[in-house]
């Protein structure tokens, strides 16, 4: 089983930025999609953007498209996540996850098998 680290997190003042890094700790199918989610107390866990190694496709939710933008660097088996111009409402914990079938829901929590500990991104207003 594969074992994804995030890092990245912290605090920062709304219309901020931070980058969140997510390393596999092996080989991870590249046809398997690698997601970015986030889980504020008392609600959901939420996709937020997710990329298909394989093809380069990538997915955003509406409430951070054209604001966060995820990337792959393959040889360092890494997905980033970059947010820009931060809201209050994107404090969340933030979860790196890994294997979702092509052609499943890429934002359902339910088709990934490998998550990372998370990390916590903190947005003052």
């Amino acid at each position: 089983q594969v074992q994804l680290v995030e890092s990245g997190g912290g605090s920062v003042q709304a219309g901020g930025s931070l980058k969140l890094s997510c390393t596999a700790s092996a080989y991870t199918d590249s046809s398997k999609t690698m997601g970015w989610f986030r889980q504020a107390p008392g609600k959901e866990r939420e996709g937020i953007a997710a990329i298909r190694p394989l093809t380069g496709s990538t997915y955003y939710a509406e409430s951070v498209k054209g604001r966060f933008t995820i990337s792959q660097d393959k040889a360092k088996n890494t997905v980033y996540l970059q947010m820009n111009s931060l809201k209050p409402e994107d404090t969340a914990m933030y979860y790196c996850a890994a294997g979702a079938l092509y052609g499943t829901k890429w934002n359902d929590h339910i088709n990934y098998n490998a998550w990372g500990q998370g990390t916590q991104v903190t947005v003052s207003s």
